[in-house]
């Protein structure tokens, strides 16, 4: 017979997987804004946000597809109209915000922090899962704003790939940080959280 504190397969787009999903998807709603009240923490156009914490959090903790769904479905809530991305926007046109290229990045994390996790289920992997969740983040979002503003956002000659790098410094350190108190807070509830990690 199974213990209370096991694990109870759930089924495909059940209840509760619809209760996870709308969680996370709602944590990032919160955390794209958490900081939009104080305007010096936007460098360069990139507000400094907790959205890359709760993206790598949901991989973490629900597994790879099921953490990717959630965070496809607040794209899709923010590409619908709602204000559920930094800076209180939304709408289809977000698509061509040269930072569009983080909210994509946010599937793809969690999707790969719940990829690694499945495999090994110890702390230094929920650590390592979470960092590299990181860099992913940062490499492909910051590609895409690179070349978002060469192509479409009309930026200065001046503008090069170096200086994208340098408007990522700043909330680098916090990501950073993030990504290891994800990590051991993810191992640390993750035996409790009654959820199957693929479905």
């Amino acid at each position: 017979m199974a213990t209370a504190t096991e694990r109870q397969p759930v089924s495909r787009f059940s209840a509760l997987t619809i209760v996870y999903s709308g969680m996370f998807a709602s944590l990032m709603m919160i955390g794209a804004n958490i900081t939009s009240f104080v305007p010096f923490l936007v460098v360069g156009g990139v507000p400094i946000t907790l959205q890359t914490f709760f993206a790598i959090l949901s991989g973490l903790l629900l597994g790879s597809r099921l953490g990717a769904l959630s965070m496809t479905v607040y794209m899709l809530i923010g590409l619908a109209g709602a204000p559920v991305f930094a800076k209180f926007s939304g709408g289809f046109g977000q698509i061509l915000s040269p930072t569009f290229g983080f909210i994509l990045t946010f599937i793809l994390i969690a999707y790969v922090a719940g990829k690694i996790v499945e495999r090994s289920q110890t702390m230094p992997a929920y650590i390592t899962a979470a960092l590299v969740a990181t860099a992913i983040n940062y490499i492909v979002g910051t590609s895409w704003m690179y070349f978002a503003y060469k192509m479409w956002a009309a930026a200065p000659d001046v503008f090069t790939y170096k200086i994208a790098w340098l408007w990522m410094m700043p909330p680098l350190p916090k990501d950073l940080i993030l990504a290891v108190l994800s990590g051991i807070f993810a191992f640390r509830i993750s035996k409790h959280l009654k959820v199957r990690r693929t479905l």
